[in-house]
């Protein structure tokens, strides 16, 4: 079987960058946890490298006032990719997601509505949805993200062997965490 995806398909990765990062800065961070550097480059670009390695097209959501929770994020990205295959819902503050573990989740897509990466027993990102979810999707407000729709319709748990899909960075000590587990990758 090939990994390869047919291009009139290929959900679109919505990377999450609006959220406050209070819980880094509470744990003595000085900038914005997308901004922190790990390994000489900022969270963000780390999850925009895997994207784009990814080979499928992405839309950045970005801070805005009017859009309080992960919610709001969520479906305004949506909205702004209303005719994608589908979406792939990514935080990011991911940054050792891994490109191949991209194209897995939107690869299930073709088979499922709601895809969700489980790395050893425990949940992940990137979240997929078919693009029957997406006025589900646009309808979505406030903090708790798409749980609401993954809860109604279910999902295809995807197993995978990427702990970047559970290691995200929330406070100093993650980012620690994410350097060593970098460190460790390369030796």
């Amino acid at each position: 079987m090939t990994d390869v995806l047919q291009p009139a398909v290929l959900p679109t990765v919505l990377v999450l960058a609006a959220g406050r990062g209070e819980r880094f800065a509470a744990s003595g961070g000085t900038t914005h946890k997308l901004q922190a550097l790990l390994a000489g480059k900022p969270v963000l670009q780390h999850v925009l490298d895997a994207v784009a390695q990814s080979g499928l097209p992405h839309h950045v959501v970005h801070a805005d006032p009017s859009r309080p929770g992960m919610g709001d994020s969520i479906a305004a990205g949506v909205r702004a990719t209303a005719d994608a295959a589908g979406w792939l819902v990514l935080p990011g503050d991911l940054p050792l997601v891994q490109p191949a573990t991209l194209r897995a989740v939107a690869k299930a897509l073709g088979q499922h509505a709601v895809v969700v990466p489980v790395y050893q027993g425990e949940r992940g990102h990137p979240v997929g949805f078919a693009a029957e979810c997406g006025a589900q999707l646009m309808a979505l407000g406030g903090e708790q993200g798409a749980a609401p729709v993954v809860k109604v319709l279910g999902a295809k748990l995807l197993a995978v062997d990427d702990v970047g899909v559970v290691t995200d960075v929330d406070t100093v000590a993650d980012l620690q965490r994410a350097e060593l587990s970098l460190q460790a990758g390369r030796a």
